[in-house]
């Protein structure tokens, strides 16, 4: 998907277009009051027990990401960048190494943090996420505009993300948590990869498989907000848990773009 082909000076207004956006989205967003962590986010509808672990369905739905994590890893170590293979540039599988392990590190932490809700082992489920988020920018910068500014962006994108998180910890244990940065890091880059994948043409094929993933995150997010009421329909799952499984589908469905993908010819 997107344009065919576009002069460099049109790439050029496209790139800077998207950072346009980008940048007044972020700059309403801190205009806003700070925006504290709500105090009952912690208490997700399905309490339940199971095999001696507390919240058990919320802590085990989280093995798919580790599954995920570990099998782009073990790819990465058989596939090696190639001109007509998945990956063109050393960058990029060093790109995927990142995201693959963060991918991993947001299975333990997110399990770690669901053991015990609070504030504190928040952070542990928080940053790896941001790892991934940012990485995956990176990542399409690099496939739709261009390696060597993705090259140059993604030190810098991981420490906004792991900056949004200890920003938003400094404030709580301050007691004025403000989730305003972490809210972007979260939402800004779905909205800049929409955009270069509708502005910008391809350098791999499956590029529809961008959307199919974007489209499952979606529909992790609808699950997140309808945790009890999805819980209160029979007390099997709750919308939590669907989260954890609908994002790791996400992830998991990236994972096969990349193995499958083949530079555009």
């Amino acid at each position: 998907m997107g344009p065919a082909r576009i002069t460099p000076a049109a790439a050029r207004r496209r790139a800077l277009g998207i950072a346009a956006i980008v940048a007044a989205g972020a700059l309403g967003v801190l205009a806003l009051p700070p925006i504290p962590q709500d105090p009952r986010y912690h208490a997700f509808a399905d309490q339940r027990r199971g095999l001696g672990i507390p919240h058990a369905l919320n802590v085990v739905s989280n093995l798919p990401f580790l599954v995920v994590g570990a099998w782009g890893l073990a790819f990465l170590r058989r596939e090696r960048p190639r001109p007509n293979g998945p990956m063109a540039s050393p960058w990029e599988r060093g790109a995927l190494g990142v995201m693959f392990s963060g991918v991993a590190l947001t299975g333990v932490g997110s399990a770690v943090y669901h053991l015990d809700p609070t504030s504190g082992t928040l952070v542990w489920d928080r940053l790896p996420i941001t790892v991934v988020a940012m990485t995956l920018l990176a990542i399409a910068v690099a496939e739709r505009i261009s390696l060597p500014a993705a090259r140059r962006l993604l030190p810098a994108l991981l420490v906004v993300g792991a900056g949004s998180v200890l920003w938003w910890h400094a404030g709580e244990l301050r007691g004025a948590g403000d989730l305003r940065l972490y809210g972007l890091v979260q939402f800004a880059p779905m909205v800049a990869i929409l955009l270069m994948l509708w502005l910008f043409p391809p350098r791999y094929t499956r590029g529809a498989d961008w959307l199919v993933a974007l489209g499952w995150y979606a529909l992790a997010r609808v699950f997140e907000s309808l945790d009890a009421p999805v819980f209160a329909l029979g007390q099997v799952v709750s919308g939590h848990t669907l989260k954890h499984l609908a994002s790791a589908v996400a992830i998991a469905w990236l994972a096969r773009m990349f193995a499958l993908r083949r530079p555009v010819t």
